[in-house]
């Protein structure tokens, strides 16, 4: 009986209290939640120590801010621009300023130029702001993969004491707002993920909106937005399929989360993204330096243009002065001016080019190809289809000619030059009109008619592209006379065109509609992106030395050095644990296939460890990879999307490492293993971020021999060059 009633009490010791276990696990999430917030508080106080540091040094125009403080100044005053970004960033830039102050007449002319009185600061101040908020965004990320108070603060301290992420978030930049709405997105996509089981609540669809709202942000800032939209699309198609295979999910509940998604992730950014279009063609209503970049069409809806509100003739006669512009998207004028083409350049003769901006140097003046115009006594003759004409440059009065020599670039065509003396040149200055799709006898027509120059004894056709002259060119577009006479680059319309003796009629009538100019702007900002080449004596880079932290770029490099370099420390860990994760991450599924026995705290770490980093390890490869096959000019800037990822992933991984290895100290010295290992982690960091940080607060003249004495110990690689 002793032994019965023995064996009772320890049942009655073993049975489960619900109510014991509903506190116990009530205490546990208060726990987390409490740890979450102090972290999170912690997190906050060093980033915003760290971030708004002399923000307002140095007082004059760093780097890029020459670009982007002009544009927001545009905005600010209404003027229309060009740029190959989409418009959000620098609407943003231009909103802050304008609420904080400034006047939009600051002209932004180069990197050095003093500030002076200019209230400059509300600018820095917004986008550091934006670039602070990646750091508790990041931690709340990772918090919400792992669960784990080191882990998330860890990925925080990664951002927050890497120098470069500092560098790049305190002055008038697009990157800083381009990083806070990519990492944005993740957070909002990872915060969605963890309401699986509250579909449709209130809080679900918070998450779910938030994402595409950033999202349509990310790739409303920059084009490259478009990898997180890739990742966020592939996480998506994860879920969908996970809830496709759970039988016990009726089909139409299936189709109402598909909906859903494709609501807010699809049908939510296209609808954000092309407002903010919406708002900034109207916001950039009055002419400006982006004019000559856009069609005939475009431009006569920009307030001051000479197209806009302008009359003019609606045909083309003999005599009249007109300007072509190439009907390619992002096409420029036919130009010339008194410089001729160097020794071993084809003839010796006068340069024609295409530049895409409005100049006296774009006029013509179009005549018969037998005749001498004089306007005073001849009758109005309307040029037709098929008419041979001759173009005279109104300023330099030598004719439009074209003959056998090599183009100087594109080897492949023929050289047009400009020939001649007063408007006397030879045979080869005439030119055969050809309207595309016009039958014969039809006129010529202001900006509706598309044509080609053909040369009436080569049979090429004048052409224009986008590729650049030599410096003797003065870098601007190459025309030629390409034989292949179809070529849409060898189509052009006339802008501008007075004669005095034919009536004008309004440009309203070419007024395009908001689509047609949505079209046309995406088509000059991907062509001129594609096109971009780099500065002279500017600092480019390649993809591959992008990790490893092998050149930085200077943003202030006269009295005032900043140097734009990640913390070498944190660059080359991450290329380690990228590696370590890997190898990690290919162990844990082998022995997952071979089913090797784990314990169930093993089976819960590698669970976390998969399930947290896989995602971030798609991510910096989005943000990475792609930049390999792309032709246009890049810069070292370009990685740090990619570099927030990797920040992630090495904070995940890291924290798997040591939770496993310190329990192989034993149960007594577990802990003190765990912290004493942190512990020597995050002071490397920190110290780390103590040495590099001159980088990025600069060395003021004050600073004398010592500063630049310790920018030289500084210098681990040749290839640093402060």
């Amino acid at each position: 009986m002793g032994k019965v009633a023995k064996d009772t009490t320890r049942e009655k010791n073993n049975v489960t209290h619900p109510t014991r276990d509903k506190c116990s696990n009530l205490d546990r999430k208060s726990k987390e939640v409490s740890y979450y917030w102090q972290g999170l508080i912690l997190i906050l106080v060093l980033t915003f120590a760290t971030r708004f540091y002399r923000i307002d040094e140095p007082d004059h125009v760093c780097w890029d801010e020459t670009h982007f403080g002009k544009m927001g100044s545009y905005y600010i005053n209404h003027t229309f621009f060009f740029d190959v970004h989409p418009p959000l960033g620098k609407m943003l830039i231009g909103l802050a300023g304008k609420l904080t102050g400034y006047n939009g007449t600051f002209p932004f002319n180069k990197p050095g130029d003093k500030y002076g009185d200019t209230n400059y600061l509300g600018m820095r101040i917004f986008c550091v702001t934006l670039g602070a908020l990646i750091i508790p965004f990041a931690y709340t990320i990772t918090w919400e993969l792992t669960h784990s108070l080191s882990a998330s603060i860890l990925a925080g301290f990664l951002i927050t004491f890497d120098v470069g992420l500092l560098t790049l978030s305190q002055y008038i930049l697009l990157d800083p707002i381009l990083l806070f709405f990519v990492v944005g997105s993740l957070l909002g996509s990872v915060k969605f993920g963890s309401k699986f089981n509250q579909p449709f609540s209130f809080i679900w669809w918070f998450w779910l909106l938030w994402t595409g709202f950033f999202l349509a942000c990310s790739i409303s800032v920059k084009f490259v937005g478009l990898f997180v939209v890739l990742l966020v699309g592939l996480q998506t198609i994860g879920e969908l399929w996970a809830l496709f295979g759970d039988c016990s999910m009726p089909i139409k509940k299936i189709g109402y989360h598909f909906l859903a998604r494709a609501m807010c992730l699809i049908l939510l950014p296209i609808i954000v993204y092309v407002t903010f279009f919406y708002i900034h063609l109207k916001v950039l209503y009055k002419s400006g330096p982006g004019d000559g970049f856009y069609s005939s069409a475009f431009q006569s809806q920009l307030e001051g243009n000479s197209l806009y509100n302008a009359s003019m003739p609606r045909h083309i006669a003999y005599g009249a002065v007109i300007t072509l512009k190439n009907h390619r998207t992002g096409g420029g004028y036919l130009h010339s001016h008194w410089h001729l083409y160097p020794e071993g350049v084809g003839a010796k003769q006068q340069q024609v080019t295409a530049y895409s901006h409005k100049d006296e140097n774009n006029k013509w003046i179009i005549k018969k190809y037998d005749k001498e115009p004089d306007i005073s006594q001849d009758p109005v003759e309307i040029i037709q289809n098929g008419d041979l004409i001759r173009l005279e440059h109104q300023v330099t009065s030598r004719n439009l000619h074209g003959h056998r020599e090599r183009a100087p670039v594109t080897r492949k065509h023929f050289q047009v030059t400009c020939y001649g003396d007063n408007g006397i040149g030879d045979a080869n200055d005439v030119w055969k009109i050809e309207i595309e799709g016009a039958r014969d006898n039809e006129k010529l027509k202001t900006v509706t008619s598309k044509f080609r120059l053909i040369h009436y004894f080569v049979g090429c056709a004048v052409y224009s592209h986008s590729k650049q002259l030599p410096k003797w060119g003065f870098e601007q577009m190459e025309v030629a006379c390409t034989p292949n006479v179809l070529d849409k680059n060898a189509l052009w319309n006339i802008e501008d065109n007075f004669h005095p003796k034919l009536p004008n009629v309004s440009f309203k009538a070419y007024a395009p509609s908001f689509i047609s100019k949505f079209l046309e702007s995406h088509a000059v900002m991907l062509q001129g992106n594609a096109g971009l080449k780099p500065k002279e004596g500017e600092v480019t880079s390649r993809p591959w030395q992008w990790p490893i932290n092998y050149r930085g770029q200077f943003f202030s490099g006269n009295e005032y050095k900043i140097y734009l370099l990640g913390n070498p420390i944190i660059w080359w860990s991450n290329i380690a644990f990228l590696g370590l994760y890997l190898i990690l991450q290919v162990t844990v599924l082998i022995r997952h296939q071979r089913g090797c026995p784990e314990s169930d705290e093993m089976i819960v770490q590698n669970s976390k460890l998969t399930s947290a980093s896989i995602w971030l390890f798609i991510g910096w490869a989005l943000h990475y990879f792609p930049f390999f096959a792309m032709g246009r000019v890049l810069y070292f800037h370009h990685y740090f999307p990619a570099l927030i990822f990797s920040d992630l992933l090495s904070a995940v991984v890291i924290d798997y490492v040591i939770r496993n290895a310190s329990k192989l100290f034993g149960s007594t010295q577990n802990e003190t293993v765990f912290h004493i290992a942190y512990g020597l982690i995050i002071s490397t960091l920190v110290y780390s971020f103590y040495l590099f940080s001159p980088l990025s607060y600069g060395i003021k003249p004050s600073d004398g021999i010592s500063g630049n004495s310790s920018l030289s110990n500084l210098k681990w690689l040749e290839s640093w060059e402060f």
